[in-house]
């Protein structure tokens, strides 16, 4: 299995571009897959710089309905109309932070090929999408400002529309997440009602990034976090909307348990 990030908010390989978003294409036997498209059609000049195939990816997950995903879907779209679009039913909806709206292009909407998600959705004998996910264990602080309007009215975003992509390959389990905005326990939890392995990795954004420094109680939640990853077997990467503070709390916690993606980062498995 090749992982390659092709979009992140850091600085990456060589002359690649990086900004507020996350894209990663997978391949593997059967399948080339992209998770999430960044903010915007950067994602593709990274993926021509680095002779990623996007024409001939015939799947595409869409983590959760937020701009710095999806992005890059309209451009992708027009030059590959025959990959299918995953995602959840309600990633359409209106998503804020704050009084800013952060959710997808409804141009999205109208593409043919999108495939609308359940709690569990198994597309082959290799990928599989699951959601659902209900647990608060050490709930990510920076929800907070985030909400979603319905009815006319502005609700806590309970991130219903938020999926996670597994793919199998030889004996290894891949787990793929956007952001952890339902927090990486809490996926990690739902994710055994799946599997009786631990993940071999698992490639995701933590949302812990904060612009103020963290409250004691804030810090303790990373450390908690780091400390319960770090007797994991499984290995981490993050970034994106982890935040470079509470990367360095985690990596001091989890070691050589933890590692940061950035733009052209390319991992075998």
């Amino acid at each position: 299995m090749k992982i390659v990030v092709l979009m992140e908010d850091g600085i990456g390989k060589g002359n690649l571009l990086y900004e507020h978003g996350l894209s990663i294409y997978i391949e593997t036997k059967e399948h080339k897959i992209l998770l999430d498209t960044g903010k915007s059609e950067k994602t593709l000049d990274n993926a021509r710089a680095l002779n990623v195939p996007l024409n001939e990816v015939d799947t595409l997950v869409l983590s959760h309905g937020h701009y710095d995903h999806s992005g890059g879907i309209l451009s992708f779209y027009k030059i590959n109309q025959n990959a299918r679009i995953y995602m959840r039913r309600n990633a359409g909806g209106d998503y804020y932070n704050g009084e800013r709206f952060i959710g997808i292009d409804k141009e999205i909407l109208k593409l043919p090929n999108i495939i609308y998600t359940d709690d569990y959705f198994k597309i082959d004998e290799n990928l599989f999408l699951f959601s659902k996910i209900t647990g608060r264990r050490e709930w990510p602080a920076s929800n907070k400002m985030l909400s979603k309007k319905e009815s006319g009215r502005m609700l806590s975003d309970d991130f219903t529309h938020e999926q996670c992509l597994v793919v199998k390959e030889d004996g290894n389990e891949v787990l793929f997440s956007g952001c952890a905005h339902n927090g990486i326990l809490n996926i990690l939890d739902r994710y055994k009602d799946f599997s009786e392995k631990e993940a071999t990795a698992v490639f995701s954004g933590f949302h812990m990034m904060k612009s103020a420094p963290y409250e004691k109680d804030e810090e303790a939640v990373i450390k908690n976090i780091g400390k319960e990853l770090r007797n994991s077997s499984t290995v981490f990467y993050s970034g994106h909307c982890t935040g470079d503070a509470a990367y360095s709390i985690l990596k001091e916690e989890m070691q050589d348990n933890l590692h940061k993606m950035y733009p052209g980062l390319e991992i075998i498995i």
